[in-house]
């Protein structure tokens, strides 16, 4: 009662009270905002239809999808072809490469029916030299198969087994394929049989990764699917289960580089081959390269921007018949502008054997129109071995900072080489990592002119190489026992 009473006197007295707040307790901040059920259903929707998609791939091509296992006797020294495109050439970290095996050796590799009488399509150098051939299905039945045909050039074959009724792969349109899209593999890698892999089309038109005969397929499709020994001849489809190219060759083992020969090649080559015809094409018998591939002579093509180099006309081919000289630029076969080497070996391709095709080229500021009778593309370009000038002739001259040395041509010497050259003088030494080495000029090569002035002597070799200016480059015409080429020596090249 006290105490009331003093409180009561203390508010009547008009005491003030000040009573603190309590602290603030901080709040929750809110849930952050959740997917609404229906659209991580839509999600989920998504991503299985695409789980479907790709497991309808395999379900739809694995049935036309074959192993093939090779048994075939290595009684040579050097690697086959597969090992050199999985593992490269021979050298001390390939020592299984370099050693002589006479035992029967076994591989395994890919391929997919392309009709249901048996015929399949495969990568050459999966069959090279096979002794026996035995072809694995899907469903577990293994039938002896025989080459119908090859061609090396393309790395196609054609096999067939004694089979009707059988699952075929149905075949895309590889012109028709966009970078990035979904692409699948197929095969045998390592031999785990039926080994699916996905990734997306890398690129499109990939060139110059193999040469055979002097011919290189120059529209590879590139994939980041990975694709290892054993993969070859298998197909790479599309997310609707159609082919689109045939697996064969990467670079490097699981770098994400793998390369297909596109189908539409594929079935052009392997139809021919079904049909029992010989594959022949046409050539000129040049070797060329895109102008501005080669910046160190780009400057002395001043006057024009686009167009194909002629580096080197091969001896007895038909360009070596007609008026085209090495360092022209050629600029349209018949109506067709090429702008690069791979246009104008495409635009060469399509005309027949014993066709004439007429050039446009370009010559130190002139055009010309030069015709040529197209011939028919050997097995193999052969290339003469040099050996060592006979001593006992004429001092040689030393061209000094080039690193070359050279020599006139006498009537002994012509005849000793079977030489087909009635002026220039002849390369007699080259001195190593000279600007001469780094141009591949090689001894017995017959310089013919310089800058485009005929050589007698090599008093006008010597009088020609003193008025040209090796800063700019100084281009030298050569014949290779027949074959015609050039090389530009620049100083501080």
């Amino acid at each position: 009662m006290r105490s009331l009473l003093i409180l009561a006197a203390l508010l009547g007295a008009g005491a003030t009270w000040v009573f603190a707040a309590p602290p603030e307790v901080p709040q929750p901040s809110p849930p952050p905002p959740t997917i609404a059920p229906a659209a991580a259903e839509q999600g989920k929707d998504v991503v299985h239809a695409l789980n479907n998609a790709f497991a309808k791939v395999f379900e739809t091509v694995s049935p036309a999808v074959v192993i093939i296992e090779i048994s075939k006797k290595e009684d040579s020294e050097g690697p086959s072809l597969e090992d050199f495109f999985f593992q490269g050439p021979p050298d001390e970290n390939n020592p299984r490469q370099n050693r002589r095996n006479f035992a029967p050796v076994q591989s395994e590799g890919s391929g997919f029916i392309v009709r249901p009488d048996g015929y399949i399509f495969t990568n050459f150098h999966v069959v090279e030299a096979a002794d026996k051939i035995e072809v694995k299905l899907r469903d577990g039945r293994e039938f002896p198969a025989k080459v119908v045909g090859t061609d090396e050039k393309t790395d196609i074959a054609v096999i067939k087994i004694d089979a009707k009724d059988l699952p075929a792969a149905q075949l895309g349109d590889s012109e028709a394929v966009r970078v990035g899209q979904f692409a699948f593999a197929i095969g045998a890698p390592f031999k785990l049989d039926y080994t699916f892999t996905y990734g997306v089309v890398s690129g499109k038109g990939r060139s110059k990764l193999f040469t055979s005969g002097g011919y290189s397929i120059s529209d590879y499709l590139q994939t980041d699917a990975s694709i290892n020994p054993g993969n070859s001849g298998g197909p790479l489809c599309d997310i609707d289960g159609k082919v689109i190219g045939m697996n064969t060759l990467i670079n490097g083992l699981n770098r994400g580089l793998g390369f297909a020969i596109p189908i539409n090649m594929a079935k052009e080559i392997g139809g021919e081959l079904i049909a029992g015809h010989k594959i022949v094409r046409p050539w000129l018998g040049i070797r060329i390269e895109t102008l501005g591939d080669d910046p160190s002579i780009r400057e002395m093509f001043k006057g024009i921007d686009k167009g194909v180099v002629v580096r080197t006309i091969e001896a007895d081919a038909p360009a070596s018949k007609s008026d085209l000289r090495p360092f022209d630029v050629i600029t349209n076969v018949d109506s067709a502008p090429v702008a690069t080497d791979s246009q104008l070996q495409h635009e060469v391709l399509k005309k027949k054997i014993g066709q004439n095709v007429e050039l446009t080229v370009w010559r130190k500021g002139q055009t010309l129109k030069i015709p040529i009778k197209a011939g028919e593309l050997p097995n193999e370009i052969a290339r003469a071995s040099n050996e060592p000038v006979q001593p006992g002739q004429p001092k040689p001259e030393d061209s000094g900072k080039f690193g070359l040395q050279v020599q006139e041509i006498t009537k002994e010497m012509a005849e000793h080489l079977h030489l087909d050259v009635d002026h220039g003088v002849i390369v007699t030494d080259v001195a190593d990592n000279s600007i001469a080495a780094a141009q591949d000029i090689e001894r017995e090569d017959i310089i013919t002119e310089v800058d485009g002035k005929p050589l007698k002597d090599v008093a006008s070799f010597r009088e020609a190489l003193s008025k040209a200016d090796p800063k700019r480059g100084v281009l030298l015409y050569l014949d290779r026992k027949g074959t015609k080429t050039f090389a530009v020596l620049k100083a501080g090249g």
